[in-house]
């Protein structure tokens, strides 16, 4: 029986993002069963658990669930700075014509979310929600794809993930823009400063652990201190990562010719490789040629996938996800913030994002990919109103009062599983019967 085939990256990514999607699920059940229920006192304490440190007379300290959402979700942000920078360069946003398909259809779908929020909020604290109905659940959207398994065309995969991905980034620059209340510039320049540092010891794989661990919290620290959102640290330090080869291909075969043929000359064995010096200096030359080959940050995207799927958004959603619902919120809901959210996520994302899809195919600035139609494309803008992770994470950005926090996360949750079902039905119909 021949060896299996081993799967390529962006197999492994929607394995990774589908399978990731049941255990958010998983966590988000918890978080809301365990915030109301006999035992909510104990999350709520949990969550308001203070962690911290003395310092010089002086105390640095937050809560347990400002450590989930300014720390390990800055993991989170550094892998979708991984992927942006990746699609930018390689992938499907490095061709005008392939990008402005995905990229033009995430702007509709941001745009017109936005502004459907703003119709039913114009002014007062209220407005300030506008960003919350934008993003998109790439774990979610695409997990709900792959339940059709082969009958879904790879094009159309492809164009979800670019959408997300730039819709992700959009994002970015919407928490870092306009939920930041006060820039302190001095940290910025410090944390550019360690960036110029960190970039050559990166991009030569300089084995030097403690200090790169060192410069990357010095960076998080600073950014957390000039009063931008910390987790944008993880897309600024994912721009220093190289996500190609750091030597040319030519030049790789050139160093393994050359040494290859020096080993097979020397007549290398298991024992002389450990007592010739000159065979050893050989074997890490073609390691070092081999490792330069592999792009550093397709290194870490693959190794933090799994860790940021299973493990960080999981706790970000059991940290953000429990909403106490009582007989006060129930009566007061819907009010113009979660009408808002719904509309925006329900009907102006998909509008959005099949609108601009439709004027640049007629306007011949790009085509449909390939197999995909039309209806599809529709049922795929319906997932787009899967906000979810982004849009809880901006609500609590948006929002400095509890109960419209709460209200926007009753929002989110009702919306994405009417977008996730209206998608599914969708999508059963216009897909391939097999």
């Amino acid at each position: 029986m021949g060896a299996t085939p081993s799967k390529n990256f962006f197999e492994r990514f929607l394995h990774s993002q589908s399978a990731s999607s049941v255990v958010l699920i998983f966590a988000t059940l918890t978080a809301v069963i365990w915030a109301n229920s006999p035992w909510a006192d104990i999350y709520q304490k949990l969550s308001h658990l203070d962690i911290g440190t003395y310092f010089n007379g002086k105390q640095y300290h937050l809560s347990l669930d400002h450590w989930v959402k300014d720390g390990l979700m800055a993991i989170f942000f550094f892998v979708v700075g991984l992927e942006i920078k990746r699609e930018i360069l390689t992938g499907e946003l490095s061709c005008l014509k392939k990008a402005m398909l995905p990229v033009m259809a995430a702007f509709g779908g941001a745009v017109v979310p936005a502004l459907v929020y703003f119709a039913f909020n114009p002014g007062g604290p209220e407005a300030s929600g506008w960003g919350v109905p934008m993003a998109t659940d790439i774990a979610f959207a695409l997990g709900l794809l792959a339940l059709f398994g082969r009958r879904v065309p790879i094009t159309l995969k492809v164009f979800l993930t670019a959408l997300a991905i730039v819709d992700d980034l959009m994002a970015v620059l919407v928490i870092a823009l306009f939920y930041t209340e006060q820039i302190n510039f001095l940290p910025l320049v410090i944390a550019l400063f360690l960036l110029a540092i960190l970039a050559p010891i990166v991009r030569n794989r300089i084995r030097r652990p403690v200090c790169t661990f060192l410069i990357i919290v010095g960076v998080w620290l600073c950014v957390f201190l000039s009063g931008i959102h910390a987790t944008i640290a993880g897309v600024i330090l994912a721009m220093v990562v190289p996500v190609k080869a750091t030597i040319e291909p030519k030049k790789f075969f050139q160093t393994l010719k050359k040494y290859n043929g020096l080993l097979k000359e020397s007549k290398m064995t298991r024992h002389s490789m450990i007592t010739d010096r000159e065979q050893r200096k050989a074997i890490e030359q073609i390691y070092l040629a081999a490792e330069g080959m592999i792009p550093v940050g397709i290194r870490l995207e693959e190794m933090l996938h799994p860790i940021q799927a299973f493990l960080i958004l999981p706790i970000f959603a059991l940290f953000a996800a429990g909403v106490t619902v009582d007989a006060g919120m129930l009566a007061a809901f819907p009010s113009s913030v979660s009408l808002g959210i719904m509309t925006g996520l329900i009907l102006g994302k998909p509008l959005g994002i099949m609108g601009f899809s439709f004027l640049v195919v007629k306007m011949n600035m790009s085509s449909l990919p390939s197999r995909v139609t039309w209806g599809q494309l529709w049922g795929v803008s319906l997932l787009g109103g899967i906000g979810f992770t982004m849009a809880i994470f901006i609500s609590e950005l948006a929002f400095a009062d509890a109960a419209m926090v709460a209200d926007a996360k009753i929002a989110i949750f009702l919306a994405s599983i009417l977008a996730a079902i209206l998608g599914f039905l969708v999508l059963s119909r216009t897909l391939p019967k097999k």
